[in-house]
């Protein structure tokens, strides 16, 4: 789908993603990605199922890597490379019950995820105003890109978030 125009002071969320949605993880700042990763992951049917395809991907603290001696190897237990692991969120097709649709990704401490602004036919983005900037109805809505007459597109989203000042 085009880029999809924002709405001021509003916030956009994913429940679910279609098949061959492609996201990427960079990693925070303070940290750098492990040398010969990538971060790239996609939306696949993998035993007829809709799952993520990842890769080894982790994200190592740059003071630890600037500390280590230059011909010192670098052979650290993953755990001691970060400093709190984030929450593990898999998706499962039976959390979502939406076939050709994958769950949200899985969390990886130190690291963000990226749609580089790329959304397939399918894709539902969910708007909310953000906290202050609820005054006019309606509130929250979402988005679908769909295709109409061989083009796609945004359905419209009625949303328009203001503090009124």
């Amino acid at each position: 789908c085009p880029p999809l125009p924002r709405p001021e002071f509003a916030d956009v969320t994913v429940e679910m993603y279609p098949l061959g949605t492609k996201l990427y993880y960079e990693c925070d700042s303070g940290y750098r990605r492990r040398k010969g990763q990538y971060g790239g992951i996609r939306c696949r049917m993998i035993e007829q199922v809709a799952s993520w395809f990842y890769r080894s991907f982790e994200c190592i603290d740059e003071k630890i890597l600037l500390s280590l001696a230059p011909t010192m190897e670098l052979h650290m237990n993953p755990e001691r490379k970060t400093q709190s692991p984030a929450p593990q969120k898999q998706e499962n097709l039976s959390d979502f019950d939406q076939k050709g649709f994958c769950g949200p990704p899985k969390t990886i401490p130190h690291a963000s995820l990226s749609l580089n602004n790329t959304y397939s036919e399918g894709q539902v983005l969910h708007f909310k105003c953000q906290h202050g900037y609820d005054k006019r109805t309606p509130t929250s809505g979402t988005s679908i890109c769909k295709k109409l007459d061989g083009k796609l597109i945004w359905t419209s989203l009625d949303l328009q978030c203001t503090n009124d000042s």
